[in-house]
């Protein structure tokens, strides 16, 4: 197994500048009978931040707030409409591109649903020695095949389960098929995509377990995206919270879940369950998540918002650098009570 590639002195990792992705959405036969033209939609609007070699960075918000679709930008499955995805100090375009491949070979994603993302007709050892014979990492039957055998005992499976076919494990073993498949091109950064949501507590635990044992064996750096707050207080460095494709906070993950300083960041942490109390009556969240074809002027969350005034209404708030190291995007947080 080769070692992984040095990352610049004095460089993040990964770097993100103004990233925005806007998907246009047509018509349908009645619209079109009434005269409507087509829309855009913007899934995610002008994100920056950098990731540290060696540390895990998070990305939480509600269900179509874009966090897959950031994800999706960072790997090179979609193209941004705007900014750019610097990784080792160097951008990278989306897509198919052979300058790109040494550097992609080394960013690898797993996704959310472990079945959708395993071919059905493929065994397991077809699955992991693709990347492995694409990359030219083995040469030869053998080696491939006693490598692939290495991938799957890394990640908790036999050998012998190359034979068989990803319909033959459970949701959790599929989860770590998917890994050993993100292993097999020897990364130095993964981006991982809700990788236990679709799997219940007791599995979510040991894929947790087994992806910090990877991190610490291999140092690798991660990005991992998740509407779950008590995984991302538990892995995460640092964490970004999105809302209708914009970061609204972003800070060292004790601080910002410690001592929220926007009000929708506050709102996910309340609806957390806690056992301490488990009679206390969580606060009623105003209204719903705003449509992204027709998004609110000003701050997007001024229509949920109990400290809305009127300047909240018409300005959009920029994402300002506060103390502890955090970024925040409202007019109104230094006079949130603390």
């Amino acid at each position: 197994m080769s070692e992984p590639l040095p990352f610049p002195q004095s460089s993040a990792a990964l770097s993100l500048s103004g990233i925005s992705k806007t998907f246009g959405a047509r018509p349908g036969p009645i619209s079109k009978l009434l005269g409507r033209k087509a829309v855009s939609v913007s899934a995610v609007s002008d994100v920056s931040f950098d990731v540290r070699p060696g540390e895990t960075f998070a990305v939480v918000g509600e269900s179509g707030c874009g966090k897959s679709t950031l994800a999706r930008m960072i790997v090179g499955l979609l193209k941004p409409s705007n900014g750019t995805v610097q990784y080792r100090g160097r951008p990278l375009a989306a897509g198919v591109d052979e300058r790109d491949r040494p550097d992609r070979r080394h960013l690898q994603m797993v996704f959310q649903d472990p079945y959708s993302s395993l071919n059905p007709r493929w065994t397991v050892g077809r699955l992991l020695a693709e990347p492995l014979l694409e990359h030219g990492l083995t040469k030869g039957r053998d080696a491939t095949g006693a490598r692939v055998g290495e991938l799957l005992g890394t990640v908790g499976l036999s050998p012998s389960d190359a034979g068989r076919y990803p319909h033959q494990f459970s949701g959790g073993q599929r989860q770590r098929i998917c890994i050993a498949r993100a292993l097999a091109c020897e990364p130095d950064f993964i981006v991982w995509d809700e990788p236990t949501s679709a799997l219940d507590v007791s599995v979510q635990a040991q894929i947790l377990n087994l992806i910090r044992r990877l991190q610490r064996e291999r140092s690798l750096t991660f990005v991992f995206i998740s509407h779950n707050l008590g995984v991302v207080q538990n892995i995460a460095d640092r964490v970004a919270v999105m809302y209708l494709g914009r970061i609204v906070e972003l800070g060292p993950t004790d601080a910002v879940l410690n001592n929220p300083r926007h009000p929708y960041t506050r709102m996910l942490i309340d609806a957390v369950p806690r056992i301490s109390k488990p009679r206390r009556s969580a606060p009623s969240v105003r209204g719903e998540v705003p449509n992204p074809l027709n998004p609110p002027t000003g701050c997007a969350f001024h229509p949920r918002c109990g400290f809305a005034q009127a300047d909240c209404r018409t300005a959009r708030p920029a994402l300002q650098e506060d103390r502890d190291q955090r970024q925040i995007a409202c007019l109104r947080s230094k006079q949130l009570p603390q």
